[in-house]
């Protein structure tokens, strides 16, 4: 398997570590800076470059995707899968779990336990949406942020109004979110690899600190999730599109509510605290991913359940042309739409009443095997030949660096 790691750092933890563990398993491997390729289309023929020499072929790309550059980062992974080259985390998996706000809307509808939220612009449905969430304390977010920044504690309604009003007078986006009193203080980061909880630890916070990042000064332990936490960890990042994903828990009365999916998890706090291998879980499940090709045509993931997302297409001569979703019968073969791509349109959870098209795309969620003569045979594109790419530079020549969540690895199986 020829492996790239797209990542802006490579002397970040992370990224040696994933790129250790390939090699020690006789995978070749290179890490790529993200923001040094360049999106060549043409009809018929997307391309890449890398340093401005058109890119060798890969098997599979893990992405790292840094906050700092989501938009060109998901645009390279994007063009990686028009490639049809397998992605550990799709473009839209990435982008989906980057948005606080998005990522909570598409978890609500799969009853996926949450903290309850509220999104308001208009400052009289402020009072409002604090008393729909449970009224004060209340936890005030920034649609995006990461390890910790952004998010804010209001210990009373007058309060909470005060710093929303500031926020938004700063053109700020925020999310008014419930305060789960019974795990103040405290979050569990379960590492998802595939369809399983390959780590997990539980981060506490310090002192007066209600935030448990490790950046914020938390403390770490490991522990072991019960069936419930894990399924609700594997099944967020399932629904979000990713295949590798850190997912942030709280601890309510009622069970796990999933608070964020990381799709870029840190490996040095969960790996230093407990003492697992997870960069090479990580590689194994990708070998294994590329070694049993048939199993993953199309595919955004895979599990071995026997449950998982694929696309189908519908050809101009589908028994689907002129249907509605609902008359399709998936339904009743328990495969379930997710989005709808129609030419240059997506449509996120389609209506069961849409009629498919020609050329419609599915993105589904269901039993693979009967999924699986719906998805088209993969077609390897002819490709001119490639002059391979310049050699990495030295680490003293890089100088961006990789914004993961570092708190978020099994010995091989362990």
């Amino acid at each position: 398997m020829k492996l790239a790691i797209l990542s802006c750092s490579p002397r970040c933890y992370s990224t040696r570590r994933l790129r250790e563990a390939a090699e020690q398993r006789g995978q070749k491997v290179k890490v790529l800076d993200t923001v040094k390729f360049a999106i060549d289309l043409e009809e018929g023929e997307p391309d890449l470059y890398f340093r401005q020499k058109r890119l060798s072929h890969y098997d599979a790309v893990l992405p790292r995707i840094g906050a700092s550059i989501t938009y060109f980062g998901t645009a390279v992974v994007r063009q990686f899968e028009q490639m049809d080259i397998w992605c550990a985390n799709s473009s839209a998996g990435i982008g989906n779990s980057r948005d606080k706000l998005r990522s909570l809307q598409i978890l609500s509808r799969h009853h996926i336990g949450i903290p309850q939220t509220t999104f308001v612009r208009d400052k009289k449905d402020v009072l409002p949406a604090i008393e729909r969430v449970g009224g004060a304390p209340v936890i005030i977010k920034l649609l995006e942020g990461t390890q910790g920044i952004g998010v804010l504690l209001a210990e009373s309604v007058k309060s909470a109004e005060a710093i929303v009003e500031l926020l938004q007078s700063q053109k700020q986006n925020v999310l008014i979110q419930k305060f789960v009193a019974e795990s103040k203080g405290r979050d569990i980061r379960a590492f998802v690899v595939g369809d399983q909880v390959v780590a997990s630890m539980r981060r506490v916070a310090q002192g007066q600190e209600f935030r448990s990042n490790v950046h914020r000064g938390g403390l770490t332990e490991p522990i072991t999730l019960d069936e419930r936490y894990r399924e609700t960890a594997v099944r967020a990042a399932q629904i979000m599109g990713l295949r590798v994903a850190g997912v942030d828990l709280l601890e309510g009365s009622d069970g796990p509510q999933v608070v964020e999916v990381n799709s870029s998890p840190g490996l040095e706090g969960i790996e230093g605290c407990t003492q697992l291998d997870v960069a090479g879980a990580i590689i194994d499940y990708i070998a294994a991913q590329v070694d049993f090709p048939e199993i993953d045509l199309r595919q955004r993931l895979t599990v071995s359940r026997g449950y998982g997302v694929a696309e189908i297409h519908v050809p101009a001569g589908s028994e689907y042309v002129g249907k509605s979703i609902r008359d399709s019968g998936l339904r009743e073969r328990d495969i379930n739409v997710l989005t709808l791509y129609r030419g240059t349109t997506v449509i996120p959870n389609p209506r069961s009443q849409r009629v498919l098209e020609p050329g419609d795309r599915l993105l589904c969620f269901g039993k693979l095997e009967l999924m699986r003569d719906l998805i088209p045979a993969r077609v390897r594109r002819t490709r001119r030949p490639a002059i391979q790419e310049l050699p990495d530079l030295p680490v003293a020549d890089e100088v961006h660096r990789e914004h993961v969540d570092p708190t978020a690895v099994p010995e091989r199986a362990r």
